[in-house]
């Protein structure tokens, strides 16, 4: 399994930006698809985002379409989660996610896709 480390979270006033990193280690990155999840307070996990193994192709939960973009770089091991115009309602515990596969639409939203996770970083939006 890949081991995962997310960092970049914090306290955000209302839109404001932010960029979360995840670091993988232990085993060849390039071979694995990634995602982003958010669990707020109260509410279930649901998924963000997600990127092929090359980075060429991504998808989006609607809610952050065009305010979110992901995005990685295979020599450093490492996938980005760009977070602009931030609101309240995405305060959330940030995780990234990862699948020794080549994700596609037909995995779309699917959290039980992913069989690698991280702990997680907490991002804070003010009003």
């Amino acid at each position: 399994q890949l081991q995962l480390v997310e960092s970049g979270g914090g306290l955000v006033q209302a839109g404001g930006s932010l960029r979360l990193s995840c670091v993988a280690s232990g085993q060849t990155f390039s071979n694995y698809s990634m995602g982003w999840f958010r669990q707020a307070p109260g509410k279930e996990r649901e998924f963000v985002a997600a990127i092929s193994t090359s980075g060429v192709s991504t998808w989006y939960a609607d809610s952050v379409k065009d305010l979110f973009t992901t995005s990685r770089s295979n020599d450093k091991n490492t996938v980005y989660l760009q977070m602009n115009r931030l609101t309240p309602e995405d305060t959330a515990v940030y995780c990234c996610a990862a699948e020794r596969a080549e994700y596609s639409s037909s995995c779309f939203g699917q959290e039980a896709y992913f069989s690698s996770w991280g702990q997680g970083t907490q991002v804070t939006v003010s009003s």
